[in-house]
């Protein structure tokens, strides 16, 4: 089973069905979802994987932002997560970077999704591999991973 098969099994659990698109030419990165979707790439919703205290610290992030790590996810969180590798992002949420989608993770994490992303009608988010998009409301977006929206941005 791929990591989009994966992610349809997790959704399936939680009721949602998504309109996932694949793109053969890839979407890995913010910029590269947004030239196949044709969007902006702020529209894009990024799962940044941290290594937390007690696992995976997930932050879903607008394509057009970096995280900040070192003052706002401390303040957020009471500790500075640390920066993670491939395989701790595997091992932890079942899915490749590039492709971890913002929930339907493997093991239970800590969400934080980026206030900046509330504004928008509707955003894309990976669906379990680096070549699926899935377009997703905000409020739906923040139901189904749980998240704590707040400030992460730079």
């Amino acid at each position: 089973m791929d990591g989009h098969e994966q992610w349809l099994s997790e959704c399936e659990k939680l009721d949602y069905k998504p309109e996932a698109r694949l793109y053969a030419e890839g979407t890995r990165t913010s910029q590269d979802a947004a030239d196949q979707l044709g969007c902006d790439v702020a529209h894009i919703a990024k799962s940044i994987v941290f290594a937390g205290q007690d696992g995976a610290v997930v932050v879903i992030t607008s394509g057009a932002n970096r995280v900040e790590r070192k003052r706002k996810l401390k303040r957020l969180l009471g500790y500075k997560p640390s920066m993670t590798g491939a395989e701790y992002i595997i091992e932890n949420t079942g899915y490749a970077p590039g492709g971890v989608p913002p929930f339907g993770h493997m093991k239970p994490c800590t969400v934080l999704m980026d206030e900046d992303l509330m504004q928008y009608d509707l955003v894309w988010g990976a669906g379990g591999t680096a070549q699926t998009v899935f377009p997703i409301s905000p409020d739906e977006l923040l139901s189904l991973s749980g998240a704590t929206v707040a400030d992460v941005k730079q």
